[in-house]
């Protein structure tokens, strides 16, 4: 008698660094002449990622302890004069650098509410601390400038839920529904303390604006790999700020803010080593648009609309997952800044802990 068998491939948590969960990959092997039959398979999950993926099981809570760390640093030259000749320029140049260090620490829930629904909490705590240069040659004698700016608080709370879409059956890919809530929890540019100038006097530990991001996740098992991708529009609400930024002769006062939206993206692939490693390799980028500042001069009455350019941010995905028992794994990731708005480096340990509760 000819039995049927299964190849079973896991592809461990690594895949919740990179908005992706682990998965089983199967192969399923058929009697020769016997039509496959039309089945389900679930894969066995254990965190669900940052964008969506595959639920996690009817009853089971995922607590996910969480630390990040992120490096970005800035080397500018500018230079305000008149030019010469091509080798001789008279003005006066002035190097700016600026080296950025973020520090959270995070605590993820999900639970599977049903066998295709999981609702989803995180709350971040953020340290920040940034120190900045600025030298202005050409004067006599030369000029610097340092600050020091840091604060930690509280960040932007985030709610999400995940709806399985289909059942992928025979070998289609599992598609997942998604819908992010971030809120307005930390401090943003319009919560910290400024002097008479409208300079900061410390960092932001949140956005100050609302966010839904609706986005929607593929999941293509291939023993012995997993192939995954995601979309998502994140819709930045606008807000009615009505803040004086200045004092003097000029006050000015910050009206509606309009925050770019953004486009994201990200693809890549998990490999599974054996079963208990495995390893990632993937790519995201957030493409966010204009930010539209209304001010408004109370001395002269009048009002101007300023816009920010567009950001950029790409990054190389790399991550490595260690299954230690059913229940709890260890995933590192690192992504690698490749595009001149995203930071030069950001680094995350996390380990996904389920349980059963009902």
């Amino acid at each position: 008698m000819i039995r049927n068998k299964k190849n079973l491939v896991y592809v461990g948590g690594l895949l919740s660094l990179f908005s992706v969960p682990p998965i089983l990959a199967q192969d399923n092997i058929q009697p020769v002449g016997q039509e496959p039959e039309e089945r389900e398979v679930q894969p066995d999950v254990q965190a669900i990622a940052e964008y969506g993926g595959v639920l996690t099981p009817k009853g089971r809570l995922v607590l996910e302890p969480e630390f990040q760390y992120s490096h970005e640093s800035i080397n500018r030259m500018t230079f305000q004069g008149v030019e010469v000749l091509s080798t001789l320029l008279i003005g006066v140049f002035t190097a700016e650098d600026v080296d950025r260090d973020n520090y959270t620490a995070a605590l993820t829930g999900r639970l599977g509410f049903t066998d295709r629904l999981e609702l989803e909490m995180k709350v971040p705590y953020v340290y920040r601390d940034e120190s900045n240069r600025v030298t202005v040659s050409e004067v006599d004698p030369d000029f610097t400038l340092n600050r020091e700016l840091s604060n930690d608080a509280l960040g932007d709370i985030e709610l999400a839920a995940h709806y399985q879409l289909n059942r992928g059956l025979n070998g289609m890919p599992y598609f997942i529904g998604n819908l992010r809530y971030k809120s307005t929890t930390g401090e943003g540019p319009f919560d910290i303390r400024r002097n008479s100038a409208g300079t900061p006097l410390e960092l932001t530990t949140g956005t100050g604006f609302q966010s839904i991001e609706p986005s929607i996740t593929m999941l293509f098992p291939s023993a012995p790999a997993v192939y995954f991708a995601n979309l998502g529009y994140v819709f930045h609400l606008e807000d009615d700020i009505n803040q004086q930024v200045t004092q003097g002769e000029d006050d000015l006062f910050i009206g509606d803010v309009d925050p770019g939206d953004a486009v994201r993206l990200s693809f890549g692939m998990a490999y599974s080593i054996n079963p208990k490693t495995s390893f990632t390799l993937g790519y995201k980028n957030d493409f966010i648009g204009k930010t539209k500042t209304k001010y408004v001069n109370n001395t002269s009455g009048t009002t101007t609309q300023v816009s920010s350019n567009t950001l950029n941010v790409g990054s190389l995905l790399l991550g490595w997952s260690y299954q230690i028992n059913p229940d709890v794994s260890v995933n590192l990731g690192l992504e690698l800044g490749i595009t001149d708005d995203a930071p030069d480096t950001t680094l995350s340990l996390r380990m996904p802990i389920g349980m059963g509760i009902f």
